[in-house]
């Protein structure tokens, strides 16, 4: 395992470079989030372990980051202060080269278009989704959920389809090819909360519990699959083809505190892992493949070694499978070997 301390500004997220096997960034925020300012630490990966490269302070705390698909020097920060920022690696100030002040509220997501590759999107506990361009001065499209939404992203599948989880206990799937309402106000021209028409998904499930969601991803393998995550603890793999309390293939439980991440692995089609505020990052088994009707998931294995609440997490692209990265409250990041805490892993 590698270690590295965000000293003084506790991790929010963490992601590989899409480009480079030996960088990541972590999103940080000091005090928690809840009042002061924010790092976007650039980390190397070497021989002797993680070394910090640069690093941009904000003066409002970071609560996500994604790398651009397009430009490997280039990234993308959600920020407590409503706004979004892009960063070039390259750039010798530490000012963003591109900054976006629509959300009323904190953006808590950001996610680039894994397909089309030069939109991404955001979400706001202003309850609303936005998309985004980096050479378009406004965004692109506003859908209105009207709910805290914590967590949104892009399918790596299909570049139309965009997913949200909230703080209503509702996962929606929207596919931009079907209009939306038309707002009352121009693109790009703030709105009050609430004021805008709700969106349309194209997909709407209440998940069971009646809690708030955090976080969900797409599964890499099977286009329909997805993951979420939240208050309840609970891991639930669905079904997207399917409509009603069917749509649950497994629910995977072992969490004692809220799940705050969920990520699918880009080598293991059935793999998912998961941190969240009991200091744990868990790996599972979904045992939902084709053919299968669910209920066969499995606990793989824990690695423990926050000391604080577990916000973020991806995987390593690139090398050998199983290389994960995690970063929490506890001022660390942490690069970890997967197969080394699933030794029960076939």
């Amino acid at each position: 395992m590698f270690y590295y301390r965000t000293q003084g500004f506790n991790g929010y997220a963490v992601k590989y470079s899409p480009f480079f096997d030996n960088r990541l960034a972590c999103a940080a925020s000091a005090n928690f989030g809840l009042v002061g300012n924010g790092r976007l630490f650039i980390l190397g990966l070497t021989p002797q372990g993680i070394v910090g490269e640069k690093w941009f302070d904000t003066q409002d705390g970071l609560f996500d980051l994604s790398w651009s698909e397009i430009h490997e020097n280039q990234l993308v920060a959600a920020s407590g202060d409503g706004s979004i920022k892009l960063f070039d690696v390259m750039v010798k100030d530490n000012f963003p080269i591109q900054n976006w002040h629509e959300h009323q509220r904190e953006v808590f997501a950001v996610h680039w278009n894994l397909v089309e590759k030069t939109t991404f999107c955001s979400s706001s506990w202003d309850g609303t989704v936005k998309i985004w361009s980096p050479t378009h001065p406004t965004s692109l499209l506003t859908l209105p959920t009207n709910s805290c939404t914590y967590s949104a992203s892009f399918s790596p599948h299909n570049a139309h389809l965009l997913s949200c989880v909230s703080s209503d206990s509702f996962l929606r799937v929207f596919d931009l090819r079907i209009p939306q309402p038309t707002p009352p106000h121009p693109p790009g021209a703030p709105a009050p909360p609430g004021t805008l028409p709700l969106a349309k998904p194209a997909i709407q499930v209440h998940v069971p519990g009646n809690s708030e969601l955090l976080t969900h991803d797409w599964n890499k393998y099977r286009a329909e699959t997805i993951a979420t995550g939240g208050v309840d603890r609970v891991v639930r793999v669905f079904d997207l083809r399917n409509s009603g309390p069917t749509n649950v293939l497994v629910e995977l439980r072992g969490h004692e505190y809220a799940i705050r991440k969920v990520a699918w692995s880009p080598h293991w089609a059935g793999v998912v892992m998961s941190g969240g505020y009991d200091m744990s990052v868990r790996i599972w088994e979904d045992g939902a493949g084709p053919g299968v009707s669910g209920g066969g998931g499995r606990l793989m294995g824990i690695m423990d070694k926050h000391t604080e609440f577990v916000a973020g997490l991806d995987w390593c692209l690139f090398g050998g499978e199983g290389w994960a990265a995690s970063a929490g409250w506890d001022e660390s990041v942490w690069v970890w070997d997967a197969k080394g805490v699933c030794a029960g892993r076939r």
